[in-house]
């Protein structure tokens, strides 16, 4: 199960690091020495980093003469943003299900059970 596409990538975001460190790649491509340069951490954690977000296919590596810049894929986004978008339509749809029942229902606090027990026999 967790060999899918989807899972890979939403396992190697439950890291708020990784997380953090694609929303810098979002702005644009870095090498790894500029991904590390705000984090605490060593170049080599942030390598490990690199690697797990580049296995889940969310970044890619490139060699630019000297410069190994970190390249953010976004498409691997979209596959993301599509499971995540089904499920919300469908939630939406449930709860206009419930709004028309609870339309439907009604209105009249009289008929209500708690009303009832508070009425005199």
């Amino acid at each position: 199960m967790a060999a899918d596409r989807l899972s890979r990538v939403f396992s190697a975001l439950a890291d708020p690091t990784r997380r953090d460190i694609v929303a810098r790649l979002a702005v644009g491509d870095a090498t790894v020495g500029e991904v590390a340069a705000p984090y605490d951490v060593t170049v080599q954690a942030v390598s490990k980093h690199l690697k797990v977000l580049e296995g889940a296919g969310l970044v890619s590596r490139s060699r630019q003469a000297q410069r190994r810049p970190v390249h953010l894929e976004a498409e691997v986004l979209d596959l993301m943003t599509a499971w995540i978008e089904r499920y919300r339509r469908q939630a939406e749809e449930r709860y206009r299900r419930l709004d028309d029942v609870l339309r439907s229902m009604p209105d009249d606090a009289s008929t209500s059970p708690a009303a009832q027990e508070g009425s005199p026999s």
